[in-house]
């Protein structure tokens, strides 16, 4: 992914040498790595890596894990990152349902909820409602106390440090590791999917699909001010696919494409991940393949997305992966991608008919075009909530000189 030395209210990790140290730890994990195997990773001096760590350490974000043989001379001192010392939430809005997971620096989740929502309500209460949800996985004030609040947050001064949580118990909801009463979590700030179309860059919707009075919404700026945290905003399928990137063994493009109450594309192309010059890349759900076909919620006709929710509508899951096969083809011809991703609650529901089914699509195309194999197609069933752990990551990747931009974002 792209590196950036964009940051973070530490001050340790202003500096891009620290970032890029601080991934070292991070990747090693348990593990740890040793400080000359930083040097020799990052380019930089054993001096330069000694300060750096040295830094790190005093601020709780690295900690000693042990000492490692050494072909000559004093066995040499592992380090690790310490995941508890910094959290950020990541919140997933869908259509009729929110997830908001709470994430160490590490990106393991220690604290999860799941509520429906109408997300065809006014801005206003789906805000209320997110904020509480946030609240709540937090461990802070109950969530109606933050829903019914009338006057927000005011936003926190530009440069102004991470927030720190007292946790309690959380409020109604489907909650999993709560934390206990009196521990305590620094929360960098919070990363929000939704879907598509939006401006990334100032967190501020256009007309989503279905829901047009979301059309010019500032998301980004009126949740920041009903939590008092920092907020980035970003659509479900790249959030998704950034989260998809940080976990890759190695590099590649790939196209991650979600179907659930809706169908999109995140797309990590060149080492990042692609939204165009405007940040609305990734509409795949409403490519035309039936010129005459039945009316998409866009305003359009004959759309992948019209074409693959009506098979679902009506049971037809063999249909449906097939449409989603024929776009997944196109997309691969297209950009000449490495691999394919599915996701989404729908596919999620039967992940082995929709492999078949689109890989039967995605292998004929390879073999009428004549060009070798065809891409591997994986499913992130069982991969946990990748959405609203992929939001989570837009808020801790710039600590780690990792910026998953690309395209003039």
């Amino acid at each position: 992914m792209n590196r950036s030395n964009a940051g973070a209210n530490l001050p340790t990790l202003r500096s891009h040498n620290a970032a890029l140290v601080l991934d070292l730890l991070r990747v090693a994990g348990e593990r740890g790595i040793s400080r000359l195997e930083l040097a020799e990773r990052t380019g930089l001096t054993p001096q330069a890596v000694s300060k750096i760590t040295a830094r790190l350490r005093a601020e709780g974000l690295a900690t000693e894990a042990g000492h490692r043989a050494s072909t000559g001379g004093k066995p040499r001192t592992v380090l690790r990152l310490v995941p508890d010392a910094g959290h950020a939430v990541g919140l997933h809005l869908d259509r009729d349902e929110l997830t908001v997971v709470l994430v160490d620096l590490a990106g393991t989740v220690v604290a999860s909820r799941r509520t429906p929502l109408d997300f065809g309500a006014p801005a206003g209460e789906v805000v209320a409602v997110a904020a509480g949800e946030v609240e709540a996985v937090l461990g802070g004030p109950a969530a109606d106390a933050v829903a019914e609040s009338p006057h927000p947050h005011p936003l926190p001064e530009p440069g102004a440090g991470p927030r720190t949580s007292e946790a309690s118990a959380p409020g109604e909801g489907d909650a999993v590791g709560a934390a206990p009463v009196g521990d305590t979590r620094t929360v960098l700030g919070i990363g929000v999917a939704v879907p598509g179309p939006l401006d990334h860059r100032g967190g501020v919707l256009h007309r989503v699909t279905g829901f047009p009075q979301w059309d010019g919404y500032p998301l980004q700026d009126a949740l920041a001010a009903r939590t008092g945290l920092p907020v980035v905003v970003d659509k479900d399928t790249n959030a998704a696919a950034h989260g998809l990137a940080l976990r890759a063994d190695g590099p590649g493009d790939f196209a991650y494409l979600h179907l659930g109450t809706g169908l999109g594309a995140g797309l990590f192309l060149g080492g990042a991940l692609h939204r165009g010059v405007r940040t609305g890349a990734g509409e795949f759900g409403h490519q035309t393949v039936s010129l005459d076909g039945p009316l998409c919620s866009c305003g359009g006709r004959g759309c992948i997305e019209a074409l693959c929710l009506a098979a679902v509508a009506d049971g037809d899951v063999a249909e449906a992966a097939r449409v989603l096969g024929t776009g997944a083809a196109n997309l691969v011809g297209l950009l000449d991608i490495d691999r394919v991703v599915l996701g989404g609650r729908t596919v999620g529901a039967d992940p082995d008919a929709y492999v078949r089914g689109v890989r039967a699509v995605i292998e004929e195309r390879a073999r009428r075009d004549g060009t070798g194999a065809a891409v591997p197609l994986v499913t992130t069933a069982g991969a946990g909530r990748p959405v609203a752990e992929g939001a989570a990551q837009l808020v801790l990747a710039p600590l780690f000189g990792r910026v998953g931009s690309g395209g003039g974002a």
